[in-house]
Parts: C-alpha cells; sequence; structure tokens
C-alpha cells in the first residue's frame, strides 16, 4: 500500500512533522484504513518515501507501539488488532449512553443559570478592591517566599498552615469573643468548600437541612449538590422563623443561617432566637452552620455575640471567609469546630479534600499577625459607611419619606422594599 497520502497537503503550519506523522497513522488505524495484521515500510524505507528525516518516522512508529496501535517485533512493524467499533444504531447507541450531568447538578444549573463572573459596579457582597493594602500584602507575600522551603510547595498540612490557624484564633477570640484555639480550625478554600465539607461530613445523603427564605442561593446550591434535602424556612424580623411544622415534618440535621446580617435582608437574629433555636437544634440532633455574614463591617458598636460563642456545648459550627475583607481571588475561607468533633472533621476533610495554597495561607497568617489585617477592615469600614450614608441620603432624595430600607446595621449592601 502506498502511504505517501500521510503528508499531503492540507498540512497544518503549526503541527510539526512528527506529530502530523503520527496523528494521521493513528487515525488511518482506528478508522481501519490500515487493517489488522498490515505491515508496515521499514522508517528508513518510509522516511525515503516521504522525504523526511528517518528519526521523524521512528518517533510516530514508538509513539503507536507504546498506544498499543502498531506491533514491533522481529518480524517488523505491523498494525495491532483493535477492538471493533460498535454497530449498534445511532438510536439504540443514544439510549444507552449516560447523562451529561446528574440530576442534582442538573437541578442546579436550573436554579443558577450561567452568567458573566465579572464583579460589576453595584454587584452584591464584592469589596472595593482598589483600596486593598497592596503594599502590605506584598510585603508578605514577599517575606513568605523569601523564607519559604520546598514544604511550603506541597500540599498543605490538614487543617491548614499552623502558623495561619492560630493567627485566626487569636483574632477570632479578640475580635469577635470566641474562646477557641488553632486546633479547632480549618481552613477551606472559601465559604462554598465549607459548606460543601458541612454537608458531606455532618450530614448523609438524603438527609433534610435548613436554608434561610429568602437567603444564600449558593448555599442552597451547595446542599443540593451534596444530596440533601433543601427545606426552605420563613425568616422574619428576628431571623429564622421555623414552626411547630417544620421541627415535626422537616427534621433537620443541617440547619444553615446568617444570623449576624441575614442574607439577603440584613436582619440580625435576636438573643432569644438565637438561644432557642440552640436548643431546638440539640433536642432535634441537628448542627446549625453559621455564616457570620458580613460581621466584620458593622455601622455602629460591636457585633451581635456568635451563635458559636453563646454556650460552650453548642452543636454550632461557624464559618468564615476573607472574600470580603480581603478579596474574593484569595480563595481562603475557614470553618471553626466544637472541639467535640474537630480532630475528626479535621481528618475526615483531609481524606476529603487535598489542601493547598500554603504560601497565600502563611503569607496571611503574617498579614494578621503584623496588624494589617484588622486595620484594613476598620479602614474599610469607615468606607463603606459613608458610602451608605451616601446612598441612603441618595434614595431619600428620590423616593421621599415612604423609603423603607433594611440591611444598613452591617454589610455591603441594602435592600429597599418596594410598596
Amino acid at each position: 500500500m502506498e502511504l505517501d497520502w500521510l503528508l499531503a497537503p492540507p498540512t497544518p503550519e503549526a503541527v510539526p512533522r512528527q506529530r502530523l506523522l503520527y496523528l494521521r497513522l493513528r487515525e488511518a488505524i482506528l478508522a481501519g484504513r490500515l487493517p489488522a495484521d498490515m505491515r508496515l515500510p521499514a522508517s528508513r524505507s518510509l522516511a525515503a518515501t516521504l522525504g523526511i528525516a528517518r528519526n521523524t518516522v521512528l518517533f510516530a512508529y514508538e509513539q503507536l507501539v507504546a498506544e498499543g496501535c502498531l506491533i514491533a517485533d522481529r518480524q517488523g512493524t505491523r498494525v495491532a488488532a483493535l477492538p471493533a467499533a460498535p454497530t449498534a444504531s445511532p438510536r439504540a447507541a443514544a439510549a444507552h449512553a449516560p447523562q451529561a450531568l446528574s440530576a442534582r447538578a442538573s437541578a442546579a444549573l436550573q436554579r443558577e443559570p450561567a452568567r458573566d463572573a465579572e464583579a460589576l459596579p453595584f454587584s452584591p457582597g464584592v469589596p472595593d478592591l482598589g483600596a486593598f493594602p497592596f503594599r502590605a500584602w506584598r510585603a508578605c507575600l514577599e517575606r513568605t517566599w523569601r523564607d519559604a522551603g520546598w514544604r511550603q510547595l506541597g500540599y498543605a498540612a490538614h487543617g491548614g498552615d499552623p502558623s495561619l490557624r492560630a493567627a485566626l484564633a487569636a483574632h477570632l477570640t479578640s475580635v469577635r469573643g470566641l474562646a477557641v484555639d488553632a486546633a479547632q480550625i480549618l481552613i477551606t478554600s472559601g465559604t462554598q468548600a465549607g459548606l460543601d465539607l458541612c454537608a458531606r461530613l455532618l450530614a448523609d445523603h438524603g438527609d433534610t437541612v435548613w436554608v434561610e427564605n429568602p437567603g444564600y442561593l449558593a448555599a442552597r446550591v451547595a446542599f443540593g449538590l451534596a444530596g440533601l434535602q433543601v427545606h426552605d424556612v420563613a425568616v422574619d424580623g428576628e431571623g429564622l422563623a421555623p414552626g411547630a411544622d417544620d421541627w415535626q415534618r422537616q427534621r433537620p440535621r443541617l440547619i444553615m443561617v446568617t444570623p449576624s446580617h441575614q442574607y439577603p435582608t440584613g436582619r440580625v437574629m435576636s438573643l432569644p432566637r438565637r438561644l432557642a433555636l440552640i436548643e431546638r437544634a440539640r433536642e432535634a440532633g441537628a448542627w446549625i452552620v453559621e455564616d457570620d455574614y458580613d460581621s466584620e463591617f458593622r455601622r455602629a458598636g460591636p457585633a451581635p455575640p456568635a451563635l458559636f460563642g453563646l454556650q460552650a456545648d453548642a452543636p454550632v459550627v461557624y464559618a468564615g471567609t476573607f472574600s470580603k475583607t480581603l478579596y474574593p481571588g484569595l480563595r481562603l475561607g475557614y470553618l471553626v469546630l466544637p472541639r467535640a468533633i474537630a480532630a475528626d472533621f479535621i481528618h475526615a476533610a483531609g481524606l476529603a479534600t487535598r489542601a493547598g495554597q500554603g504560601i497565600e495561607q502563611r503569607a496571611l497568617a503574617d498579614f494578621i499577625g503584623r496588624g494589617h489585617y484588622i486595620t484594613h477592615i476598620c479602614r474599610m469600614r469607615a468606607r463603606y459607611n459613608a458610602r451608605q450614608a451616601a446612598l441612603r441620603a441618595a434614595l431619600q432624595q428620590a423616593f421621599g419619606p415612604g423609603l423603607v430600607l433594611s440591611g444598613g446595621e452591617a454589610g455591603l449592601h441594602l435592600v429597599m422594599w418596594l410598596p
């Protein structure tokens, strides 16, 4: 059989000849144009026929032998016998083809359609990235790289870098009044990753999770993808407001709340409601996942006490992130775990996923330890408060005395209620 067609036009300029020869031989073998047991010319002979270097042919032959398409022995090089292509009709093949995505993923896509990820002005939850302290952060990164060894280039330790866990424990004790130590902290790649771990490690497939309605859509998606049954619970002026029917008919395994600044209404869960939720969750054998959303950016006064710190044995996992206090692209967050489950949870999390970003974690520990983090939060709090005042004034001027706003006690957004 003549093989001079192997390098016949068209020949893409960007593809090297040895690669092109390999691809065309492979295509001809898979399509059956070069049948099984057909003997191919010796490498020197084919090179002369095609007017190319012998090494070019050798490369193609060796690659195809390695893939099992050719057999090379003392008798020469011949085409291997490959499994026959399926002969079923297209309709029958389609009937047995796997679905592209699972039912859970398809449901998630219906709830959260594709959209441009670019952060635009007035996008909720996006910090003022132009005010980020680049110089201080760059200095921390440079120090970390200068002092780094080969260990920092591998996977991060289970639970996260020890220096960051210690720095976070000190920060949360000082700022949020949480009596925690480094062993209770698990570094994650953000809030979504933390919620996914809670869903997989604290609940079983088919268990019920309560979410606020209205609430954080991404949490609903994360729990749904983990195979949990998502149940909406209404929110009133005091926060999550489950009724007797919720407790009796939709007994939860997880309860997801944003008590410090409910998303999106901005309402703060009252202290009696917090204590009652902890007690009822304990009776139901449920875990509360507390997303301390926007607690850093209070408009006035200290943040309300976290659910996690109200009772020493409260069944609460506290979730935090640096996406709004620093920048979303950092992809670092954390969970604070009760001592009773911390060691096992962190070990199981290490089996489920491997942590990275060791350099960034160490740099962040340095950033916190040198006081840059709390300084930046205080500066941004004043900046956001000034912007909120300007926005309130503009809305008041535009809509008059009938204007109703909520969510202004903290955070990066306001909610305007329409008549």
